[in-house]
């Protein structure tokens, strides 16, 4: 895969991806996070406010909530959208995603809130919110546990995500706006630092893909989340 893309990337290649901690001092943690021109701020908060079915049960809780500020992209966003439809359903894969990494019973009864807000959008931002959302994520529990609430930081691993896809018949990774709106066939693939799979969202926008298809994006993409992993531990290591 030699072809140079619209932004001078080859097809295999990330954007330029940066992760900038502690970015607030309102929120245990917190993270700028960059995939090329998308931008998403990551925080995570925790509470006692637990959802009533898990009252009693001493397991905790992780959710999430995404959001698009109103100049994020080219034409306002009203604020009155932020959690209608797209919205609830990305804040749901975050959740998920960050859950599948989490032992929720070493939590205690806590509740964990992740927040994404993305401050400027150019295609892929629930991928970049995931990746950024569990480095907020994994801040928060340290502070828990220099706080003496936890006895260690109960994650299991990293997680990370990236989008992949197939562009004027050509595989590509890690989208922009202007490569996401005219792929042929799109998907967002979730996984951690072992190379599993967390969770994979696909569908064909113009053309039927193959099962060969398939595992060679799959493959493309866990390639992409390996390289994620790698900027995630490189930010962690600078305090």
């Amino acid at each position: 895969m030699t072809t140079r893309r619209g932004d001078g990337r080859f097809c295999e290649a990330l954007r330029p991806i940066s992760f900038e901690r502690h970015y607030l001092k309102t929120a245990p943690g917190s993270v700028l996070t960059s995939f090329g021109d998308t931008v998403v701020l990551c925080t995570a908060t925790l509470s006692d406010r637990l959802p009533a079915w898990l009252k009693g049960s001493g397991q905790g809780w992780i959710t999430a909530e995404y959001a698009m500020l109103p100049v994020s992209s080219s034409e306002r966003i009203g604020r009155d959208n932020y959690q209608k439809g797209r919205a609830q359903e990305i804040s749901r894969m975050i959740g998920r995603a960050l859950r599948a990494v989490t032992k929720l019973d070493a939590l205690g009864e806590c509740l964990i809130t992740v927040d994404c807000d993305v401050l400027q959008a150019d295609g892929g931002t629930r991928t970049a919110a995931i990746s950024g959302g569990w480095i907020a994520l994994r801040d928060a529990l340290e502070d828990a546990v220099g706080r003496g609430f936890l006895k260690e930081i109960p994650l299991t691993g990293h997680c990370a995500a990236v989008s992949v896809g197939l562009v004027n018949n050509l595989l590509m990774l890690d989208l922009n706006y202007e490569e996401d709106s005219r792929a042929e066939v799109d998907l967002n693939v979730c996984g951690n630092d072992q190379g599993a799979l967390i969770e994979v969202q696909g569908c064909a926008e113009s053309r039927v893909f193959s099962r060969q298809g398939l595992n060679s994006m799959l493959d493309l993409a866990l390639n992409g989340i390996k390289q994620i992993v790698s900027a995630q531990k490189e930010a962690l290591a600078h305090d």
